[in-house]
């Protein structure tokens, strides 16, 4: 009998964990289509549960979106350590997890945080020889100092000034996971009674600690300020919404071709 009861207290949890599992599904799919401004009501209907239903579980859109973006904060944290040299146990899964979101990321992020010796060179504009613009930022292990103040490289040999910018694409291409998203996080940072408004601090410290190490190597301008790249990352999460992904990578390149030294 006691086994019953046990049985019968612990369907209910089961009950409301597949709910929640249905309601993030719906809220995915929903997003993805319409983006982050799509109806409750609809996300309700399709994970087959009523709108009071989804209520229990996130009680206004903020909490739901902060529930679904979860694990890519998580990744995308993940990717702020790397690129700040603070390396952890659970740092290779979460890179990964981000990889397998936008496989671009992922090797724009190995290139950032590990180069190879002869890795061809770029222009101030990212071009390769023959090739469109590309990257700003992308410079070989071993790079000589360059230009009247020259370039100073980071710790373990890498450019600071190029994992800041591996750090402003991170962030657009997060911003850019659903239409409108990247206004509700800036909505979210200012407003400290919102569910999102924990990660988007986060976001904007390691973005700061990124820009103080670039500024303080000499790799960028003295005058840029974290608040130049936050920005910058809104911009450029703004055109990839509305214009193109291609605008908003040369909007990231050039820029940060200037903020460079």
């Amino acid at each position: 009998m006691t086994d019953g009861l046990s049985a019968r207290t612990r369907r209910p949890r089961a009950d409301a964990r597949r709910n929640a599992e249905r309601l993030l599904a719906a809220a995915e799919a929903a997003f993805r289509e319409q983006g982050v401004e799509a109806p409750l009501e609809q996300i309700a209907r399709r994970a087959g549960v009523a709108i009071g239903t989804l209520y229990g579980h996130f009680p206004n859109r903020r909490a739901l979106l902060g529930a679904l973006l979860r694990e890519r904060n998580d990744a995308l944290f993940a990717v702020g350590d790397r690129l700040l040299g603070k390396e952890s146990a659970l740092l290779d899964e979460e890179s990964r997890l981000l990889s397998e979101e936008s496989p671009r990321l992922g090797e724009e992020v190995q290139h950032a945080t590990q180069r190879r010796p002869g890795e061809e060179v770029q222009d101030a504009a990212g071009r390769r020889p023959g090739g469109k613009v590309q990257d700003a930022t992308r410079r070989p292990l071993g790079e000589k100092s360059q230009g009247a103040a020259g370039r100073r490289l980071g710790k373990e040999g890498h450019d600071v000034a190029e994992r800041l910018a591996a750090w402003v694409r991170a962030v657009v291409e997060h911003a850019a996971a659903y239409s409108g998203l990247a206004g509700v996080l800036v909505e979210g940072f200012g407003d400290e009674a919102s569910e999102l408004h924990a990660s988007c601090v986060r976001m904007e410290s390691i973005g700061e600690a990124l820009v103080a190490e670039a500024r303080d190597a000499g790799a960028i301008r003295a005058e840029v300020t974290g608040e130049d790249v936050f920005a910058l990352m809104n911009s450029a999460a703004w055109l990839r919404e509305h214009e193109s992904v291609e605008r908003a990578d040369r909007l990231v390149a050039f820029t940060i071709a200037g903020m460079r030294t």
